[in-house]
């Protein structure tokens, strides 16, 4: 066992499961007061579920041996019995087979937690958790064994090169929150009503625990404490600030300001773009990915009123539309000095064939996670409901699901509507000024 490669494959660990609270003060901030918590407990609910899942049987289909020519594991190694000594690795890069499964249940956690982002608002509790129990199973660990286990056929057969998730994580998730969308419709009164981000500070703390949680994300993905994980973490930095970038010059030019809401969105989606790159591409490579994902994703962001579907947080246009844009410049940037176990991209004398691979990686991908992903919503929703009722919506779901709110307003209201009766009646000026 090496023992370096195993702390900073902890470590990263570590880091992948702080974003999940991260991810859900950036959700949350973004939204009206009336349902935060909703989907704050959507998103760090997704802890308990899918961990016991990983645990049973989610590892050993996602890197357990392999008898169906690259689709999928089996159930040899459920409940990760007798493992706690078997290493995984090759030569002097062994690490426990635990440390690699703790690693992988972190990934699987933050792409389910994702899919809350684009039902926010108008989606039930424990019918969501069910329907996020299906999908990781039926969606999510196919794709994990196609690219993440070297015997997946995306990974073995076309070599696809994609060093942190472009496509399990970031392009899944975008397909998939395309497809609920379509399942659970629109909320109440959109477009006409815009519901306006409520606290642009969580939002901005949200983003920072993010940027942080994904140099464990990408850089771990590396499972060696080596050059390429280096290589991996510069060009994430890089990706995200000139992410930010992007995004704010086509804010700025389209809208006439750049915004803190726009500066948190742009980090990210260059984040979400170095990602399938990070490990395969030098540094001025990385910068480059990073801004073109800033400002494609800036410019997604309006589709969903051009086609009217209801993605409330911008899944699909950061994560899908980021997540398919990094695969894409890696089939043109990736070069083989950056790593030599990637491939050679079309601006560094690769030609097509890597290109090719990457494009046929997404559109199985998309395909895949869309098809099925709106099976699975038509059919939680058609049994117990993952919409929540229009009454509920309008309330909020705060109240609805939980009895919980985030912020007592009654109780200021009582307070001060106490002070104000405390003011001497004949104290006009006062009465108004406190007022």
């Amino acid at each position: 066992m090496n023992g370096a490669d195993t702390a900073w494959v902890l470590g990263s660990a570590a880091l992948v499961m702080f974003m999940t609270p991260g991810l859900a003060l950036f959700y949350g901030g973004m939204l009206r007061a009336k349902s935060v918590l909703n989907t704050m407990a959507l998103t760090v609910a997704c802890l308990g579920v899918i961990s016991v899942i990983w645990v049973a049987f989610g590892f050993s289909l996602a890197f357990g041996p392999d008898h169906t020519g690259g689709f999928i594991g089996d159930f040899s190694q459920a409940g990760l019995h007798s493992l706690a000594s078997t290493l995984s690795g090759t030569g002097g890069h062994r690490i426990p087979a635990f440390a690699l499964a703790s690693f992988q249940l972190m990934f699987a956690i933050i792409t389910v937690a994702l899919l809350a982002g684009a039902v926010a608002e108008r989606a039930r509790f424990w019918p969501f958790l069910i329907f996020a129990a299906l999908w990781v199973t039926i969606v999510y660990l196919p794709l994990a064994h196609w690219i993440f286990d070297p015997s997946g056929w995306l990974n073995r057969t076309l070599h696809v090169d994609d060093f942190a998730g472009g496509t399990a994580v970031e392009t899944n998730s975008g397909a998939a929150a395309l497809a609920l969308t379509f399942v659970i419709k629109k909320r109440t009164g959109w477009p006409r009503e815009q519901a306006r981000p409520h606290n642009l500070p969580m939002v901005m703390l949200g983003a920072g625990i993010l940027w942080f949680g994904w140099f464990g994300f990408n850089a771990g993905s590396a499972l060696a404490a080596d050059g390429v994980a280096a290589t991996a973490f510069l060009n994430t930095m890089l990706a995200g600030g000139t992410g930010l970038l992007g995004w704010l010059i086509v804010e700025h030019r389209r809208d006439g300001k750049p915004t803190t809401l726009g500066a948190a969105s742009g980090a990210v989606a260059g984040l979400v773009g170095i990602t399938p790159a990070c490990g395969f591409v030098e540094p001025l490579a990385g910068a480059a990915i990073g801004l073109i994902a800033g400002v494609v994703c800036a410019l997604a962001v309006t589709w969903k009123y051009r086609f009217g579907y209801d993605d409330s947080l911008d899944v699909v246009a950061v994560h899908g539309v980021g997540g398919v844009t990094g695969l894409l410049l890696t089939g043109l940037l990736a070069s083989s000095a950056a790593n030599p176990a990637g491939g050679d991209g079309l601006f560094y004398g690769g030609g097509f064939a890597l290109l090719g691979h990457q494009v046929l990686a997404v559109l199985v991908t998309i395909a895949y996670s869309g098809g099925l992903t709106l099976a699975l919503a038509w059919a939680v929703q058609k049994v117990i409901g993952l919409r929540a009722q229009r009454d509920d919506e309008l309330m909020g779901l705060d109240e609805a699901e939980h009895a919980e709110t985030a912020y007592d307003h009654g109780r200021l209201g009582a307070h001060l509507s106490g002070l104000h009766s405390a003011l001497p009646h004949h104290d006009a000026p006062r009465r108004r000024a406190f007022l």
